[in-house]
């Protein structure tokens, strides 16, 4: 009996344990379930969360009028519209932005240009493009952009110096009858870029200022701006490319700009006379500086006055005038003396700054500088333009392959090499300017002056000694190895002349002085354009990080 009861007591005992070890894992299953769909429901917000700010952050307002809020960096509230996604964002609709723009279009980009005016400017730079610039153009598409604006072909320059003159022809015998160089009215020649870029369905134009670039964890993925109703908006896009002009608000953040001033253009129009040698561009080696004649229409020439350091005298008290009558007028060619005398008492004087920058950039993923806004030269060569459109023909190339530019490691890796694989060319152009400006320049010291002889008559020989030198500047063979051979050919030259016949201790030291001055204003230019990338590109990193060389001219 008893041990019955103890049975029936364990057995009882043992039902009691095993419903209370289903009861405590049922209570389990039930918390672990809860705190399973807890955690499942999480990480299903969180991932949308993640992809609705990834199509936020590729979004622009392309057909749609839906907006949405989107907090900056700063704390504004800027309202941006989302539909499909653009490709890249172009700041600035200038020579360098509007052939982007319709270069990257064409390859079936979205492209969305920002540009703070839109309307005809009348710029008194810009507007001499050489022959090699002219080839870069027909590269791109866009030759006909020359036409119908009254351009005028030029085939070289004329160079006056003390009564003096010689004539320098571009070498274009190998090349097509239409390559040559133009000249032009610089807002006519950008409105028909802009016109022909906003031709292509997948470019939107839009006038607006834009105001900051939209950073996140180091990378640029887009701007906001203000439209030209004042309205704040942001716009995203995986590539930026910035290229607002000299006066770039934006390039502080993407390069180091050190920007000097070593001169100022006064800008004339002398109307209704030709040059002495037509179809050419005029320098004249005055004191102090040179002034540059060219026609940029049948019936205007450009007269560009150079005048050294970052103010010129006032134009409001008659001082700039009298100082082109007084100074400037009797350096002038003879056959160009009235109808400038006439320019000037006409009154329509326009000044403009010389700068120069090099290119010291802050690889930056996300976005790119580009034109005046990254490098600038002193435009005495009328070399800028060249090198914009020789760097869009490389961005073009670089790009090509990579499909998707939302591929950010990838596309960061091309757009480094781009700093790079530009520097010869781009460098040559900017040496060539620097080192030209100063040698042409008038100079108390003697050694100057026997430099500035040699080169004129250097360069008045002929052959080799013209065609090495105008090659260079008209941008048809920019080699830095070149320019550097043929600058020191001048200075060799001029040394020579003082030995022969009779070399004296005098002479000997000057033509010691001539050199050390000719090293002193080629090798700072150089060394400011970075001497491994300008001779050696190969031997940096990022030269190999585009995409194979067969494949950028596919």
């Amino acid at each position: 009996m008893n041990s019955s009861s103890s049975t029936l007591s364990s057995s009882s005992t043992t039902d009691k344990l095993h419903s209370f070890m289903e009861a405590a894992i049922l209570i389990d299953q039930y918390y672990l379930g809860w705190i399973f769909a807890f955690l499942f429901g999480f990480l299903l917000l969180f991932n949308f969360k993640r992809k609705r700010e990834k199509i936020g952050a590729n979004s622009t307002d392309f057909g749609t009028d839906s907006i949405i809020n989107t907090s900056s960096e700063n704390g504004c509230n800027c309202p941006e519209h989302i539909a499909g996604s653009t490709d890249v964002i172009i700041v600035g609709a200038g020579v360098a932005g509007s052939a982007l723009a319709y270069t990257l279009a064409k390859d079936g980009r979205r492209v969305h240009v920002i540009e703070r005016d839109l309307t005809e400017q009348d710029r008194i730079v810009g507007e001499l493009l050489q022959p090699g610039g002219y080839l870069k153009l027909i590269e791109l598409g866009l030759e006909d952009c020359v036409n119908e604006i009254d351009a005028q072909r030029v085939f070289g320059y004329a160079l006056y110096m003390d009564g003096k003159s010689t004539r320098l022809s571009y070498p274009l015998e190998k090349f097509h009858a239409d390559v040559a160089g133009r000249s032009f009215h610089n807002g006519r020649f950008i409105q028909r870029m802009r016109e022909k870029a906003a031709s292509i369905p997948n470019v939107r134009m839009e006038q607006g200022t834009v105001t900051s670039l939209v950073e996140k964890k180091g990378t640029i993925k887009g701007v906001q701006y203000k439209t030209k109703d004042g309205q704040e908006l942001s716009a995203f896009a995986p590539l930026t490319i910035v290229c607002d002009g000299c006066f770039s608000n934006l390039r502080r953040s993407l390069c180091n700009p050190k920007v000097e001033v070593p001169s100022c253009f006064v800008g004339l129009i002398l109307e209704d006379i030709d040059l002495p040698y037509i179809n050419h561009g005029h320098v004249i080696l005055a004191d102090p500086s040179p002034i540059l004649f060219y026609k940029i229409s049948s019936t205007e020439i450009r007269c560009l006055v150079d005048v050294p350091g970052q103010k010129v005298p006032s134009i409001s008290n008659g001082d700039l005038a009298n100082y082109l009558k007084t100074v400037v007028a009797p350096q002038v060619p003879k056959e160009l003396y009235k109808s400038f005398i006439a320019a000037v008492d006409k009154g329509n004087i326009r000044t403009m700054p010389n700068r120069s920058m090099p290119a010291d950039p802050h690889p930056t993923p996300g976005a790119l500088l580009l034109g005046d806004a990254f490098n600038m030269r002193h435009p005495l060569t009328g070399g800028g333009m060249t090198v914009a459109l020789s760097d869009i023909v490389l961005i073009r190339d670089l790009l090509r392959p990579l499909r998707d530019l939302r591929d950010s490691s990838t596309l960061c890796k091309y757009l480094e090499s781009f700093y790079t694989l530009r520097k010869p060319v781009a460098s040559t152009i900017n040496t060539l300017a620097g080192a030209l400006y100063k040698v042409f320049c008038a100079s108390p010291d003697k050694a100057r002056q026997e430099m500035r002889n040699a080169c004129f008559d250097y360069l008045s020989l002929g052959g080799i000694c013209s065609q090495g030198p105008i090659a260079l500047l008209s941008g048809l063979n920019p080699r830095p190895v070149s320019l550097f051979l043929h600058f020191f050919a001048v200075a060799i030259y001029g040394v020579g002349r003082l030995l022969i016949p009779f070399p004296s201790p005098t002479r000997m030291w000057l033509g010691a002085r001539l050199v050390s001055g000719a090293s002193g204003i080629i090798f700072p230019i150089i060394k400011s354009e970075g001497v491994r990338q300008m001779f050696f590109p190969a031997t940096v990193p990022a030269y190999y990080r585009a995409p194979p060389i067969h494949s950028l001219r596919k």
